[in-house]
């Protein structure tokens, strides 16, 4: 066992169970190490039941894999496997939701699946973008229900195949890139803990930027809401006339 991997093993054990440690998963599964990883990106990123499965962790840990030559394949092949597994992922689960979303949320006593959660999803991304499909892509389990969602949602497939492939990119070979760059110092290697917990905090600022930025926008319009009120008021009031001087 590679020691950089095994002080990695160590670290992640702390963070959840064994068999959700990446490097447990690329060791216990040999030869078959990258077919294993790319079934799991596919999971996390179409099947509902595939939200709790590692993925910023997994896709680091498997750069570090190969360039220590335990995954024995080219560095770009790896990524281009990612890539393609985290975009056919979306496309199962965007069409899953568009074929059993309207059967999901028919049940009443659905406490999840609820209409009205389509139609905040359906918000979201009209507020959002395409962004929304972008960055959700680097937030462990929004990245599996968003694209759900999207299908019952109905939103465009083009639009959404389109920029899910943007994200898959950044995303599975940006984070796989990362690992395999930094996994080559000695500071990384002999630091797992702290750089798998910086991947995951640094996967979140997108996400908080843009919650910051709608704060800000709900603030200056309920502000300009107000002034807007305030002015109506004002053109409304009669005007006062003076007393008659004698």
């Amino acid at each position: 066992m590679s020691p950089t991997l095994a002080a990695a093993s160590t670290s992640v054990q702390a963070l959840g169970p064994e068999w959700l440690d990446p490097q447990y998963i690329i060791q216990a599964l040999g030869p078959w190490a990258l077919a294993g990883v790319c079934l799991i990106i596919f999971a996390e990123c179409g099947l509902l039941i595939g939200f709790f499965l590692p993925g910023d962790s997994l896709l680091f840990i498997t750069g570090l894999a190969v360039v220590t030559d335990l995954i024995d394949a080219p560095l770009w092949l790896v990524c281009l496997l990612l890539v393609v597994s985290a975009f056919l992922g979306n496309v199962v689960g965007y069409y899953i939701g568009r074929k059993a979303g309207p059967a999901i949320f028919d049940k009443p006593d659905s406490k999840l699946f609820k209409k009205e959660n389509v139609d905040r999803t359906q918000a979201f991304f009209d507020k959002y973008g395409n962004r929304a499909i972008v960055l959700g892509r680097f937030v462990p389990i929004v990245r599996t229900f968003i694209t759900v969602m999207a299908g019952v949602g109905r939103m465009d497939a083009k639009r959404f195949f389109t920029f899910s492939a943007i994200g898959g990119v950044l995303w599975a070979a940006g984070v796989t890139l990362l690992g395999a760059w930094l996994g080559r110092f000695d500071i990384v290697k002999n630091n797992i803990e702290a750089m798998l917990i910086l991947v995951v905090a640094l996967s979140l600022i997108p996400i908080i930027i843009e919650v910051i930025k709608a704060r800000r926008e709900k603030k200056l319009g309920a502000q300009g809401l107000a002034e807007d009120v305030l002015d109506g008021a004002t053109d409304d009031e009669p005007t006062r006339r003076l007393p008659r001087q004698t």
